[in-house]
């Protein structure tokens, strides 16, 4: 049975699942899915193009699925996933996708801290936590299982990759690749993500391949061709190896600062 407050607005072609709570002064557009068992908090806008799974949690005053903030909108009708189990804390501002077919995509379990901001046309995988003022320009991929810490800003077209941790305060222009932790001014490698790797059931083999292969990316540094090179030559194939090498490869924006060295894309 579903419990919705009197004093919330709810458009009657909007799609409504099972014991879904609707608070006071929420607003649910019509063109909009809500999952079975979810919770809309007071004063929060759930617009048109939105698609949520179920047992999801919205804060008050969070707005889901506005339009882009993007010059090139046309006004072509595009959506906004979230997953389920997914908590969005409160004052979040996600937008929808920019063209038509177009989606913004964000994971199950994952957890969006208060004042995040989500562009159009972002990916974000599962079990993804972005902090306190955590802000993503557009067309930015994230991978499952990274963190970012509050206050990190996010320029248009990175990806970032599974079980990276982003401390708090970054400018991340570059791509960041996965397992590693990535800090200071500008932003460089930190070593790798040891602690959730840990926590996700990584083995201390897996972790030692995965700190030996980007030793030699970013702490001996040179030139990133013929660093890939060696390592497919000196490691056998693993799913931790062959990871790194895809994102790698796939990098469009190139990679953030070695320990030591700048990273040379040629």
């Amino acid at each position: 049975m579903n419990t919705i407050n009197n004093l919330s607005i709810i458009d009657p072609k909007a799609q409504i699942g099972k014991n879904v709570t609707i608070s006071p002064y929420a607003i649910i557009s019509g063109d909009v899915v809500i999952g079975d068992n979810c919770w809309i908090g007071p004063f929060v806008s759930v617009q048109d193009g939105v698609r949520m799974g179920k047992n999801c949690k919205i804060f008050q005053g969070a707005i889901v699925g506005s339009i882009p903030q993007d010059l090139k909108f046309e006004g072509e009708e595009s959506v906004l996933e979230i997953g389920d189990n997914t908590i969005i804390r409160e004052y979040c501002t996600l937008n929808r996708g920019t063209k038509a077919g177009y989606r913004t995509a964000i994971g199950s379990n994952c957890l969006l801290m208060a004042y995040v901001h989500v562009a159009h046309d972002c990916v974000v995988g599962n079990n993804v936590i972005l902090a306190n003022n955590v802000t993503l320009a557009g067309h930015i991929t994230i991978g499952d299982y990274a963190v970012l810490g509050g206050l990190t800003a996010v320029h248009q077209f990175v990806r970032i990759g599974a079980h990276a941790m982003i401390g708090g305060g970054s400018l991340v222009s570059k791509d960041v690749p996965p397992y590693i932790k990535a800090s200071r001014n500008p932003l460089s490698y930190a070593g790798i993500n040891s602690v959730g790797l840990s926590r996700r059931g990584f083995k201390p083999e897996q972790q030692q391949i995965i700190t030996d292969i980007y030793r030699i990316i970013f702490v001996k540094g040179g030139v990133i061709s013929e660093s890939l090179k060696q390592i497919e030559t000196e490691f056998n194939d693993s799913a931790e190896r062959n990871t790194i090498i895809e994102f790698i490869n796939h990098s469009e924006r190139g990679l953030l600062k070695g320990l030591r060295n700048e990273v040379i894309e040629e």
